[in-house]
């Protein structure tokens, strides 16, 4: 069973102002398919924190990691930015699923920083804040994400 934790980024949420419903409605649908899912851990909107979760939950092992939130436009939207530094490659095809889909539901979809990338053996995805919005993006690159962690553990056969 592949593991995945959950990171949610949000000042409201991790100051108290804000019920966390994205990183809550992620870790449902990740273990609805099949991942055994650590999180949701929550962590204001701060390069250095968001760092700090995410390569807490690599050292610990897991096979992905999603952060939920910060991916927008506003002067906090700081997650892209922690992702871009801590990554050691990206995997853009990812991201522009995600957004391929949200932007069958918004046109605003388009505005997202959302990234994926690999770090050591271990998948990141950074997917937006709002429930739809994270849910959406999820749902459309669960098809590829199992194969990804079979190719990062080094099962490159093809069938």
């Amino acid at each position: 069973m592949s593991k995945a934790h959950v990171i949610t980024v949000s000042d409201g949420a991790f100051h108290g102002t804000r019920e966390d419903k994205s990183g809550t409605a992620l870790v449902s649908l990740l273990r609805k398919d099949g991942f055994d899912v650590g999180g949701p851990d929550v962590v204001p909107d701060e390069v250095e924190r968001i760092t700090e979760a995410v390569v807490t939950a690599v050292t610990r092992g897991v096979d992905l990691v999603v952060a939920t939130g910060g991916t927008g436009l506003g002067p906090r939207d700081v997650t892209p930015q922690a992702m871009a530094a801590l990554i050691d490659y990206e995997v853009p095809g990812i991201a522009e699923a995600m957004r391929r889909e949200g932007a069958s539901s918004t046109p605003m979809a388009v505005l997202s920083r959302s990234m994926a990338g690999v770090r050591e053996r271990t998948l990141i995805l950074s997917v937006p804040g709002s429930v739809s919005g994270a849910i959406e993006s999820m749902q459309a690159v669960l098809p590829v994400v199992g194969h990804a962690i079979k190719l990062l553990h080094g099962d490159t056969a093809h069938s």
